[in-house]
Protein backbone atom coordinates (compact mmCIF):
# COMPACT_ATOMS: atom_id res chain seq x y z
CA UNK A 1 0.00 0.00 0.00
CA UNK A 2 2.21 2.76 -1.25
CA UNK A 3 5.67 3.46 0.01
CA UNK A 4 4.97 5.91 2.84
CA UNK A 5 7.80 6.19 5.33
CA UNK A 6 7.13 5.45 8.96
CA UNK A 7 7.26 9.18 9.71
CA UNK A 8 4.37 9.95 7.39
CA UNK A 9 1.18 7.94 7.66
CA UNK A 10 -0.66 7.37 4.42
CA UNK A 11 -3.78 9.40 3.84
CA UNK A 12 -6.94 7.37 3.65
CA UNK A 13 -9.86 7.08 1.29
CA UNK A 14 -12.92 5.58 2.95
CA UNK A 15 -15.65 4.09 0.77
CA UNK A 16 -19.02 3.86 2.54
CA UNK A 17 -21.24 1.78 0.32
CA UNK A 18 -23.41 -1.26 -0.17
CA UNK A 19 -23.08 -4.48 -2.19
CA UNK A 20 -22.03 -2.57 -5.31
CA UNK A 21 -18.86 -1.48 -3.52
CA UNK A 22 -18.34 -4.48 -1.25
CA UNK A 23 -17.94 -6.69 -4.32
CA UNK A 24 -20.91 -8.91 -3.56
CA UNK A 25 -20.50 -12.34 -5.15
CA UNK A 26 -16.89 -11.74 -6.19
CA UNK A 27 -13.39 -12.22 -4.83
CA UNK A 28 -12.33 -9.20 -2.79
CA UNK A 29 -9.65 -8.20 -5.31
CA UNK A 30 -12.30 -7.95 -8.08
CA UNK A 31 -14.29 -5.13 -6.47
CA UNK A 32 -13.97 -1.63 -7.90
CA UNK A 33 -12.65 -0.51 -4.51
CA UNK A 34 -9.77 -3.02 -4.70
CA UNK A 35 -9.11 -1.90 -8.27
CA UNK A 36 -8.89 1.66 -6.95
CA UNK A 37 -6.27 0.68 -4.41
CA UNK A 38 -4.30 -1.15 -7.13
CA UNK A 39 -4.35 1.92 -9.41
CA UNK A 40 -3.28 4.23 -6.60
CA UNK A 41 -0.36 1.92 -5.77
CA UNK A 42 0.64 1.56 -9.44
CA UNK A 43 0.68 5.32 -9.92
CA UNK A 44 2.59 6.03 -6.75
CA UNK A 45 -0.18 7.70 -4.77
CA UNK A 46 0.23 7.08 -1.07
CA UNK A 47 -3.33 6.41 -0.02
CA UNK A 48 -4.73 3.54 1.97
CA UNK A 49 -8.22 2.58 0.81
CA UNK A 50 -10.65 1.46 3.49
CA UNK A 51 -13.65 -0.37 2.10
CA UNK A 52 -16.37 0.19 4.71
CA UNK A 53 -19.10 -1.14 2.40
CA UNK A 54 -21.70 -3.61 3.63
CA UNK A 55 -24.04 -5.57 1.37
CA UNK A 56 -27.62 -4.50 1.95
CA UNK A 57 -26.68 -1.25 3.67
CA UNK A 58 -28.91 1.81 3.43
CA UNK A 59 -28.26 5.52 3.87
CA UNK A 60 -29.51 5.21 7.47
CA UNK A 61 -26.97 2.46 8.15
CA UNK A 62 -24.18 4.43 6.51
CA UNK A 63 -25.07 7.53 8.50
CA UNK A 64 -25.06 5.55 11.74
CA UNK A 65 -21.60 4.10 10.96
CA UNK A 66 -19.96 7.22 9.55
CA UNK A 67 -18.96 9.05 12.76
CA UNK A 68 -16.97 6.04 13.96
CA UNK A 69 -15.36 5.60 10.53
CA UNK A 70 -14.33 9.27 10.46
CA UNK A 71 -12.92 9.10 13.98
CA UNK A 72 -11.06 5.84 13.40
CA UNK A 73 -9.61 6.53 9.95
CA UNK A 74 -9.46 10.36 9.66
CA UNK A 75 -9.87 10.07 5.87
CA UNK A 76 -8.75 12.63 3.35
CA UNK A 77 -11.53 11.50 0.98
CA UNK A 78 -14.88 9.83 1.65
CA UNK A 79 -16.73 8.17 -1.22
CA UNK A 80 -20.44 7.79 -0.43
CA UNK A 81 -22.09 5.03 -2.46
CA UNK A 82 -25.46 4.43 -0.84
CA UNK A 83 -29.13 4.73 -1.69
CA UNK A 84 -29.84 1.78 -3.97
CA UNK A 85 -31.19 -0.34 -1.14
CA UNK A 86 -33.27 2.57 0.15
CA UNK A 87 -34.83 2.76 -3.30
CA UNK A 88 -35.34 -0.96 -3.70
CA UNK A 89 -37.18 -0.94 -0.35
CA UNK A 90 -39.34 2.02 -1.32
CA UNK A 91 -38.00 4.25 1.47
CA UNK A 92 -39.13 7.90 1.40
CA UNK A 93 -36.96 10.05 -0.85
CA UNK A 94 -36.81 12.76 1.84
CA UNK A 95 -35.16 10.29 4.23
CA UNK A 96 -32.60 9.29 1.60
CA UNK A 97 -31.82 12.93 0.88
CA UNK A 98 -31.56 13.86 4.55
CA UNK A 99 -29.28 10.92 5.38
CA UNK A 100 -26.96 11.61 2.44
CA UNK A 101 -26.86 15.34 3.29
CA UNK A 102 -25.91 14.57 6.89
CA UNK A 103 -23.20 12.19 5.69
CA UNK A 104 -21.72 14.87 3.42
CA UNK A 105 -21.83 17.40 6.27
CA UNK A 106 -20.18 15.04 8.77
CA UNK A 107 -17.43 14.09 6.33
CA UNK A 108 -16.75 17.73 5.42
CA UNK A 109 -16.72 18.76 9.10
CA UNK A 110 -14.03 16.12 9.67
CA UNK A 111 -11.92 17.76 6.96
CA UNK A 112 -12.50 15.12 4.29
CA UNK A 113 -13.27 15.74 0.64
CA UNK A 114 -16.48 13.99 -0.42
CA UNK A 115 -17.47 12.22 -3.61
CA UNK A 116 -21.09 11.22 -4.11
CA UNK A 117 -21.90 8.33 -6.41
CA UNK A 118 -25.31 8.48 -8.00
CA UNK A 119 -27.45 5.42 -8.43
CA UNK A 120 -30.57 4.56 -10.38
CA UNK A 121 -32.98 1.77 -9.61
CA UNK A 122 -35.43 -0.24 -11.73
CA UNK A 123 -38.82 1.48 -12.06
CA UNK A 124 -40.58 -0.93 -9.66
CA UNK A 125 -42.16 1.95 -7.73
CA UNK A 126 -43.04 3.94 -10.84
CA UNK A 127 -41.19 6.55 -12.86
CA UNK A 128 -41.91 9.45 -10.48
CA UNK A 129 -40.21 7.68 -7.56
CA UNK A 130 -37.34 6.39 -9.70
CA UNK A 131 -36.64 9.83 -11.17
CA UNK A 132 -36.92 11.56 -7.79
CA UNK A 133 -34.39 9.15 -6.29
CA UNK A 134 -31.92 9.63 -9.14
CA UNK A 135 -32.29 13.43 -8.88
CA UNK A 136 -31.17 13.52 -5.24
CA UNK A 137 -27.51 12.95 -6.14
CA UNK A 138 -26.93 15.85 -8.57
CA UNK A 139 -29.01 18.12 -6.33
CA UNK A 140 -26.86 17.34 -3.28
CA UNK A 141 -23.64 17.53 -5.29
CA UNK A 142 -24.60 21.03 -6.40
CA UNK A 143 -25.88 22.11 -2.98
CA UNK A 144 -22.68 20.99 -1.20
CA UNK A 145 -20.33 21.63 -4.15
CA UNK A 146 -18.94 18.09 -4.08
CA UNK A 147 -17.84 15.95 -7.03
CA UNK A 148 -20.41 13.51 -8.40
CA UNK A 149 -20.10 10.20 -10.18
CA UNK A 150 -23.38 10.75 -11.97
CA UNK A 151 -24.26 7.05 -12.23
CA UNK A 152 -21.96 4.46 -10.69
CA UNK A 153 -23.23 1.72 -13.00
CA UNK A 154 -23.04 3.79 -16.19
CA UNK A 155 -22.10 1.39 -18.98
CA UNK A 156 -22.80 -1.61 -16.73
CA UNK A 157 -26.52 -1.63 -15.93
CA UNK A 158 -28.59 -3.33 -18.62
CA UNK A 159 -25.45 -5.00 -20.03
CA UNK A 160 -26.00 -8.73 -19.30
CA UNK A 161 -22.38 -9.59 -20.05
CA UNK A 162 -21.28 -7.25 -17.23
CA UNK A 163 -23.73 -8.54 -14.64
CA UNK A 164 -23.85 -11.57 -12.38
CA UNK A 165 -26.67 -14.08 -12.84
CA UNK A 166 -28.84 -12.16 -10.34
CA UNK A 167 -28.92 -9.21 -12.81
CA UNK A 168 -28.43 -6.85 -9.86
CA UNK A 169 -24.72 -7.07 -9.09
CA UNK A 170 -21.90 -6.43 -11.56
CA UNK A 171 -19.45 -9.19 -12.37
CA UNK A 172 -15.67 -8.61 -12.39
CA UNK A 173 -15.79 -6.94 -15.83
CA UNK A 174 -18.63 -4.70 -14.65
CA UNK A 175 -16.65 -3.78 -11.53
CA UNK A 176 -13.81 -2.63 -13.83
CA UNK A 177 -16.19 -0.28 -15.64
CA UNK A 178 -17.53 1.07 -12.33
CA UNK A 179 -13.95 1.64 -11.17
CA UNK A 180 -13.25 3.76 -14.26
CA UNK A 181 -16.47 5.74 -13.62
CA UNK A 182 -15.21 6.57 -10.13
CA UNK A 183 -11.59 7.11 -11.16
CA UNK A 184 -12.49 9.84 -13.67
CA UNK A 185 -13.95 11.87 -10.79
CA UNK A 186 -11.61 10.84 -7.96
CA UNK A 187 -8.39 11.47 -9.87
CA UNK A 188 -8.98 15.23 -9.73
CA UNK A 189 -8.88 15.15 -5.91
CA UNK A 190 -5.52 13.36 -5.65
Amino acid sequence: MGGASAAFAEEKIVVVGDSLSSGHGLAVEQSWVSLLEQRLDEQGYEYEVVNASISGDTTAGGLARLPRLLETHEPAIVVIELGGNDGLRGQPIDNLRSNLAKMVELAEQSGAEVILTGIRIPPNYGPAYTEALAAVYPELAEEYDVPLVSFLMDGVALQPELMQADRIHPNAKGQSVMFENVWHVLEDLL
